[in-house]
């Protein structure tokens, strides 16, 4: 599919990925999906038969976004124009264009979909059967050498530790596999986070993560890791740094065990900071605390809040 691509779109993509890179700090990640989408759309428009870039019209981008529109989801159309509208607003600035063709591309609306999220007491019986089952693992080998805990033991060890840190927290699941061991800091608690953008932040956690996190260190982690381990916090079955995928099917199967609505990591994170605002936290510092740049993403979760907050009222108030 990439031969599609006539050679002058191909370098004006290369180019305009480059810049993002050296001007914008954008992480790799972002710079490879960015690619991914603008590519995308100059196939439609090569298929079109449109000769070079500044001869594309507004009709033919909006024919792109309605090919997309067949499998995409608004949240993703609407990613996708913001990201060609600033592609070809680089391209006619660059190049100096008598238009930009993409100036006028509306993004889609899209829906106010609240985050979910478990409550106060559903996420505690995640926690305490993730607890229940990590004391399970332990019980009659702790403090033995590693070879008397089973690696299917240790991973309990691991999966309790993991939901903790990742509830406690409100950290991404990516954020969560990056963390490397001298991130953690057992004197105040904290952890290093890699955030979004090469953006690192200092998360504070509680004693039950600080306890679940110990018994992986000294019982879990020592069985699972071998000469490829490197200095990852949570490692896969192989020794090597446990991937994202790994962490969402553990959060899975956690969910269902306790009995719980089923979730993703990210759901934690909507959970960690929900009931945050429900406690009383400032707006502000759990804007710091989850790594977001706009403070309209962490106003989401008032509304959550609200959402919850109106529901309680309708059960407990025999007038609502």
């Amino acid at each position: 599919m990439e031969s599609v691509l006539p050679p002058s779109w191909q370098r004006a993509c290369d180019s305009y990925l480059q810049w993002l890179s050296a001007s914008k700090g954008l992480s790799a990640n972002t710079v490879k999906s960015y690619g991914s989408d603008i590519r995308e759309c100059l196939r439609v428009l090569a298929l079109r038969g449109i000769g070079d870039l500044e001869s594309v019209r507004l009709i033919d981008l909006r024919s792109w976004l309605a090919h997309e529109a067949r499998t995409h989801a608004s949240a993703s159309l609407a990613r996708k124009t913001v990201v060609v509208r600033s592609f070809f607003a680089y391209c006619a600035d660059r190049n100096g264009w008598e238009a930009d063709p993409a100036a006028r591309l509306m993004t889609p609306k899209i829906g106010e979909q609240l985050p979910k999220v478990l409550n106060e007491q559903e996420a505690r019986a995640l926690m305490d059967r993730a607890d229940e089952r990590a004391a399970e693992a332990l019980r009659g080998v702790r403090g033995l050498s590693p070879q008397r805990l089973t690696l299917k033991r240790a991973e309990a060890v691991r999966d309790c530790a993991i939901a903790e840190l990742l509830y406690a927290t409100g950290i991404r699941v990516g954020e969560l596999t990056a963390i490397d061991l001298p991130d953690v800091s057992e004197q105040t608690r904290t952890v290093l986070v890699h955030g979004k953008g090469g953006k690192d932040r200092v998360v504070p956690f509680g004693v039950p993560a600080q306890q679940a996190l110990d018994s992986w260190l000294d019982e879990g982690r020592p069985v699972l890791a071998n000469g490829h381990s490197g200095g990852a916090l949570f490692l896969g079955v192989r020794g090597g740094r446990i991937d994202q995928r790994q962490v969402r099917t553990i959060v899975h199967r956690q969910a269902m065990e306790a009995g719980v609505p089923d979730i993703s990591p990210h759901a934690l994170r909507h959970s960690a900071a929900t009931h945050l605002l429900d406690g009383g936290a400032d707006l502000r510092e759990v804007q710091e605390l989850l790594g977001h740049a706009n403070l309209a993403t962490t106003q989401r979760y008032t509304h959550v809040s609200l959402e919850q907050m109106k529901r309680r009222y309708r059960q407990a108030f025999p007038r609502a």
